[in-house]
């Protein structure tokens, strides 16, 4: 996931979707059907099963034709990243496109329910969690980012990726107080770091503490250059 978890739900905006179908959160409703993509038996590796749920997913968006982009840990793996991959499989649409995102996935047969969060749906596939993402670091997905993903094969399958400046951002701004992971980040920063704009990354994130925090652990160990002083 690449929004804060442990942060409070900004308030809702206007167009947010109203796809809640679990009072719970966390689970979906019993009564929700398995995935209809679910056949044979699931890789033993986890790394491998996140993997081809993103297939899955990234499969049947592309069928439909839906604006989106890969994110998060499979996003930085498909960019050359490791593959210990973390926890989900992320995917980012504009808020405007959930409803219908939604849709496409419930057709092809997986649960969709949306948690307490106000900021994503979520889905499972071969019993792997799948995020569905409408707002990164609480900026609503746009579709100048969507515009800049970079096409590129996710084991054999071939979806947009979020571009590496535009991912490494959306992990950087999301840390807050609350949330602060620097562990699960910075293998992606060293992986990638020669594919970002690190000067747009520290724009873009101003002067929140704890990304200048993150920016000058990296600058200690060399992963990035220390920034520029104003002339």
């Amino acid at each position: 996931m690449t929004q804060s978890e442990g942060d409070a739900a900004p308030a809702r905006h206007a167009g947010s979707p109203d796809l809640r179908l679990a009072a719970g959160g966390g689970q979906p409703p019993a009564h929700e059907p398995r995935p209809a993509v679910r056949v044979g038996a699931l890789p033993h590796d986890r790394n491998q099963a996140i993997l081809e749920a993103a297939k899955q997913v990234g499969a049947l968006l592309k069928k439909k034709g839906h604006a989106f982009a890969l994110a998060g840990s499979v996003a930085a793996y498909a960019h050359g990243g490791s593959e210990n991959l973390q926890h989900d499989a992320d995917f980012c649409v504009r808020p405007e496109d959930a409803g219908a995102v939604a849709d496409t996935l419930r057709e092809g047969g997986l649960p969709v329910y949306t948690p307490p969060e106000d900021w994503l749906i979520k889905a499972t596939c071969f019993d792997q969690d799948i995020d569905i993402i409408f707002e990164l670091a609480h900026q609503p997905v746009s579709t100048a980012m969507l515009g800049r993903a970079e096409e590129l094969p996710v084991d054999s399958v071939r979806m947009p990726v979020l571009a590496p400046t535009d991912l490494l951002w959306s992990l950087i701004a999301a840390f807050s107080e609350h949330h602060c992971d620097f562990g699960a980040v910075l293998p992606i920063a060293r992986a990638l770091r020669e594919k970002v704009d690190w000067e747009r990354v520290r724009h873009d994130c101003g002067d929140e503490p704890m990304p200048a925090a993150f920016f000058f652990l990296l600058e200690r160990l060399n992963v990035i250059p220390p920034q520029k002083e104003p002339s």
